[in-house]
């Protein structure tokens, strides 16, 4: 990415002596300096939020400083005291028995790397920080933060169980004694498939569909098939969870259950290829005042029963026969008389490691909009489509009574099904929702019910927990319409922290849709702990040998793409580390990067472009879906050869800068000689003189992103313009791939108005076009087949960030950023901002006429910005910062 010629060329001084400069001609609001100090907030561990689990030996530890006083400016941490205790009662009285770093004169406050005394396996750490600003008044302390250590492997007990019947969802179940009321007691668990843990009959925790979807062990049949690989992956692994049991624990006897879900783990779909039996592994930690312990893990001693739970899967949906219900399974009033003892499961060869990212929770409750009674059913009407269930309360029904919930969707999958059971009584109620699937649906129909009110259902979000980190709108209702159905759908596809191409058909992790869409992603939610496990994903589907990047991680043997699918391991980290500024995961990728650049070399033609030409591993024979260059364009497709050289160039670019941060200096020189010569290979061969273009459908697009010899460059953009405004009616012409570069490209090469023309269309292909059929979510093709809940191609909406808003981030983790907004006659207003790792930013822009007339910024503590006005440049610290200009 080049910067913008002016940047960096003011320093803070000669800002405001043209601040002076400019009074005739710009009025600055500017507030007045003030003293104060920093409130700090949002302490974060591994970029999570108090996370139970840690499994690095030196957790990096984050805050966030923000002024007391709004009308504060130019102020800056100086210095900052980590304390950190191993109870939250020592942590209180001052006892800070883990690390007391002292005041440490530093500006950091991102992934600052815990110095104390060794962390134990399974150790409590409880910590605050306080800082200090540039006036050196002192902080309060902030709020307190948490974080557990997970198990090394030396310290896991515990046996991988299972069930000798094949049951549809197991229970689990065991008793034991508490000597007296516990210190603390805590429970490591994960599965093969989903699980959910029981103490007492009290549920541990409130997450869903757990643990996160991982490449957990080994499989057969992958070599076979329309999309057979080499077999070999880089890594396996499988996550566990932490939860603190002490409320639930009592002394004297106890007991606890964990139910089974099939999960990803084994599916009778065609999609996905099984890895097993789903299997549990479970173990319970109990530390007493004295410091003794005891240790509850599965084995074979552990009983096991089938649960009310009949059909259970991700593609198959769920039934439930509440007659089925064992009472008390997770009590110790239970009766075992009927339970048989679990047995020893082959366990999974993935390596166990912890649950250091967020899990699937539900995110968000409607209510009915409508509920309309039919002849022998009801239809239930909610405002947006969700990826989720419904949840039946307080039903009433005779018992055996068939109740069955039909989700309307494009790809239905199985059925919700809910026989009645006696309850407590004739008269008695029940409560259900699915625990082990999800639907796609904005309608559903309930049969089986005589009555059904609006207080007795409501449809449940279920999605993974990445919390929305910013807020963008516009005076256009096109534009927040478009960015609304985007987020919606994005949603929709995370789970098992993965996004998926579409929620309810295929479900799978494709890296192409993944990497066209994470820079949005990243824009506009606090997702590095999501990416941080995904990135890893793709790493573990990494061939060792070859280098090669499957289409999809954890892989599923229906992924069908092509190179730009496999780039993800190229451009995924090197976007992560500009948005998080986080240079741990830039190293723990660099090798693969450079793996996967490899591999791509491999497919050079003598002209040193690239073209891809894979062949199924079972047949020999050259695979389409192993191949593909852009996908789903609304006219016509590029040729696939021009796509698979530009990923080429692009990934060098990315590999050869992650070269350079990292200090390796024989990598930054080989991969930028390659960027370079795969640059000179593209304009060389696929340049057309006559035509001054390098082709319709995006190649063009392709070209300026990548930069065109200047003497061509005016005719290429020329020929760009008139192959939308005019061959195209204004339209956008391009594919999912080259759509991620086609808004930002045209408004780059000064063809803004086109740009924002294409994005306000309404007809076809347009993204008005979804929305004026009723989309409340974006769609797979322009032309509405297939699936209509798609999010990549919300990639193309970095736009909405970068150019309405003008906020381009130019350093790592929003050390320095830009704002430059290009204003368009159709919108008069854009706000956005963003809590950036150092803080929240925005940028709040006014128009009129086509020309700024407003812009507010905020720059937060530990960033600088440099601003660009039609008049100047000028260079900006922490703080709010208004300017206003005239008519004229």
């Amino acid at each position: 990415m080049s910067l913008h010629p002016a940047f960096s060329s003011i320093s803070t001084s000669a800002a405001h002596s043209a601040l002076v400069l400019l009074c005739s001609a710009l009025l600055l609001v500017v507030p007045q300096l003030a003293s104060g100090q920093f409130r700090v907030r949002s302490l974060t561990v591994e970029h999570l939020s108090n996370p139970s689990a840690v499994d690095v030996a030196i957790p990096r530890l984050s805050w966030i400083n923000e002024p007391k006083d709004k009308r504060v400016r130019e102020d800056r941490q100086t210095a900052y005291r980590i304390v950190v205790s191993s109870s939250l009662q020592k942590l209180e009285r001052g006892d800070y028995d883990l690390w007391d770093s002292g005041r440490v004169g530093s500006d950091a406050s991102v992934l600052v790397p815990y110095g104390g005394r060794p962390l134990r396996s399974g150790e409590d750490c409880y910590w605050k920080v306080r800082t200090w600003n540039s006036r050196n008044r002192r902080s309060a302390w902030s709020p307190t933060g948490y974080w557990g250590m997970g198990l090394e492997a030396s310290d896991w007990k515990a046996l991988w169980i299972t069930s000798d019947q094949r049951q549809a969802a197991p229970l689990f179940r065991k008793s034991f004694e508490v000597r007296r009321r516990p210190l603390k007691a805590k429970v490591f668990a994960t599965a093969g498939g989903f699980f959910e843990l029981y103490v007492n009959g009290t549920r541990a925790g409130d997450d869903y569909l757990v643990p996160n979807f991982t490449n957990y062990t080994t499989r057969t049949g992958l070599d076979k098939g329309g999309i057979a690989l080499d077999p070999r992956f880089a890594g396996y692994r499988i996550l566990y969870l932490a939860y603190d049991v002490t409320p639930l624990l009592h002394q004297g006897r106890n007991a606890v259950g964990a139910i089974l879900g099939d999960g990803f783990y084994r599916s009778s779909s065609h999609r996905v290829t099984s890895f097993g039996q789903p299997c549990l592994l479970c173990q319970l930690e109990i530390t007493y005042d004295d410091g003794s312990r005891d240790i509850i893990t599965t084995d074979a001693s552990w009983l096991t029963r089938p649960s009310a739970i009949t059909r259970n899967g991700i593609y198959e949906g769920e039934i439930y026969d509440e007659r089925l219900e064992t009472p008390h399974w997770a009590e110790t009033a239970c009766n075992e008389q009927e339970w048989q003892h679990a047995s020893l499961a082959i366990p999974p060869c993935g390596t166990l490691t912890a649950h250091t990212s967020p899990t699937d929770k539900i995110t968000e409750i409607l209510q009915p909009q409508s509920i309309q009674r039919r002849d022998s059913d009801f239809l239930v009407t909610f405002d947006k489509e969700i990826a989720g269930w419904v949840r039946l309360k307080d039903i009433s029904a005779p018992e055996g009574q068939r109740v069955e919930v039909r989700y309307l969707s494009e790809s239905p999958l199985g059925q919700q099904l809910f026989f009645k059971g006696r309850g407590n009584g004739p008269n008695s109620t029940s409560t259900y929702a699915p625990r082990f699937t999800w639907f796609v649906f904005s309608q559903v129909v309930v049969s089986g019910l005589t009555e059904l009110t609006s207080a007795q259902i409501q449809a449940e979000a279920v999605n993974t927990d990445v919390p929305t980190c910013a807020t963008f709108h516009t005076s256009n209702p096109l534009i927040n319409s478009i960015y609304s159905i985007w987020k919606r759908s994005q949603l929709d596809n995370m789970h098992g922290c993965i996004a998926s191409d579409c929620p309810h058909r295929e479900r799978l992790p494709y890296t192409g849709d993944g990497q066209i869409a994470s820079s949005m992603v990243m824009q506009h939610f606090d997702a590095a702990a999501f990416y941080q496990k995904w990135i890893r994903d793709i790493r573990d589907a990494q061939n060792p040998e070859t280098g090669y990047v499957p289409n999809g991680a954890p892989w599923q043997p229906t992924c069908g793409g092509g190179v730009a699918w496999g780039a993800a391991m190229n451009i995924m980290p090197w976007e992560y580390y500009l948005y998080y500024g986080d240079r741990k995961l830039l190293e723990e990728c660099y090798q693969p990067m450079r793996a996967q650049l490899r591999h791509m070399t491999t497919w050079l033609t003598p002209d040193s472009t690239m073209h891809q030409q894979m062949k199924n591993f079972e047949t020999g024979d050259v695979c389409y879906w192993l191949n593909l260059g852009d996908w789903v364009p609304p006219f016509a497709m590029p040729a696939d050869e021009i796509v698979h050289t530009f990923y080429l160039w692009l990934c060098a670019q990315n590999t050869a800068q992650a070269a350079q941060v990292l200090g390796d200096t024989e990598g930054y020189d080989s991969c930028r000689a390659l960027a370079q010569q795969t640059w000179r290979a593209f304009h060389r061969k696929f340049y057309d003189a006559e035509s001054a273009s390098y082709g319709d459908y995006g190649p063009n697009i392709l070209a300026l992103y990548m930069g065109v010899p200047q003497e061509r460059r005016a005719a290429v953009i020329q020929t760009l313009r008139r192959e939308i405004m005019e061959e195209h009616n204004g339209h956008i012409n391009t594919g999912f791939v080259t759509s991620r570069f086609f808004f930002e490209t045209l408004s780059d090469c000064g063809l803004h108005e086109v740009a924002a023309a294409a994005m306000l269309k309404t007809d076809y292909p347009s993204y008005g076009h979804w929305l004026a059929q009723g989309a409340t979510v974006t769609w797979e093709q322009w032309d509405g087949q297939n699936s209509h809940n798609h999010p990549m191609f919300g990639g193309g909406l970095t736009w909405f960030a970068r150019h309405l808003a003008g906020v381009k981030l130019t350093e790592p983790g929003y050390r320095h950023f830009e704002v430059s907004p290009i204003p368009t006659q159709a919108i008069d207003s854009v706000y956005y901002d963003v809590d950036t790792p150092l803080g929240l930013l925005s940028s709040h822009v006014i128009c009129h006429d086509g020309k700024l007339r407003q812009l507010e910024v905020t720059v937060p503590v530990g960033s600088t910005a440099t601003i660009y006005l039609p008049s100047d440049t000028l260079q900006l610290h922490q703080g709010t910062h208004h300017f206003s200009l005239p008519d004229n």
